[in-house]
């Protein structure tokens, strides 16, 4: 099973639409590692880590977003795996 880690940037009305904690349900729900997180210039951060298959369908649940959000833009950066996620966190 190989495994891969995404950094993605999403971009447009991210932020106060409860997009984090869907995240967080998503990537438990694809038995997903990683964190997300608000950026001060309005973008949501996410990094996720784990089976490609499951990493690859989180991503493009991203896309979407949770239904109050309206997503402009996402930015995918494919990265080494680190092995040191623990969980899914949301970060403040």
């Amino acid at each position: 099973m190989e495994l891969v880690r995404a950094r993605v940037l999403i971009s447009g009305r991210v932020q106060g639409v409860n997009f984090r904690a869907s995240a967080r349900e998503q990537a438990r729900l694809h038995q997903i590692l990683g964190w997300v997180r608000n950026l001060e210039d309005g973008r949501v951060e996410a990094v996720f880590e784990g089976p490609r298959p499951a990493v690859k369908q989180v991503v493009s649940w991203c896309y979407i977003g949770p239904g109050h959000a309206r997503v402009e833009q996402v930015d995918v950066a494919w990265e080494r795996p680190t092995g040191q996620e623990q969980g899914f966190q949301i970060q403040w």
